[in-house]
């Protein structure tokens, strides 16, 4: 079996992480090597994943290998897809922000914090 190399043009290196974007969650997921090439992700080497930038407005979730075990045991990619969807169906059933009646100006208003439900990657302690 020949090992899978970068994704990136010009580059050969050993992919070492794989990357899904979720289109309609302007988000980009970013975890371990897949066991299996998928048509819509991207393989990535350790350098070009260490410097992911994705478009101004969208979150970056990174998972570690490390943080793929729970209690001991592999967590497999079901898992993870599934926590995913369950992420997405919250974010579906979240309340509408409240509007304004017909004709006035403003429009829809921004939840408590000045945020929306996006999900956010925090930096590891390094």
């Amino acid at each position: 079996m020949k090992p899978r190399r970068c994704s990136r043009s010009a580059c050969s290196a050993a992919a070492v992480a794989t990357l899904t974007y979720a289109y309609a969650e302007s988000t980009a997921v970013l975890g371990p090597l897949s066991p299996y090439v998928e048509p819509h992700s991207y393989d990535l080497c350790g350098p070009h994943a260490d410097r992911l930038t994705v478009p101004l407005g969208w979150a970056v979730v990174r998972l570690e290998a490390e943080a793929s075990r729970e209690g001991g045991r592999e967590v497999a990619g079901d898992d993870l897809e599934a926590l995913a969807d369950a992420v997405r169906e919250a974010s579906r059933r979240a309340p509408e922000p409240p509007q304004g009646p017909p004709g006035s100006q403003g429009g829809p208003q921004a939840p408590p914090g000045g945020r929306r439900g996006h999900l956010r990657a925090v930096p590891s302690p390094s």
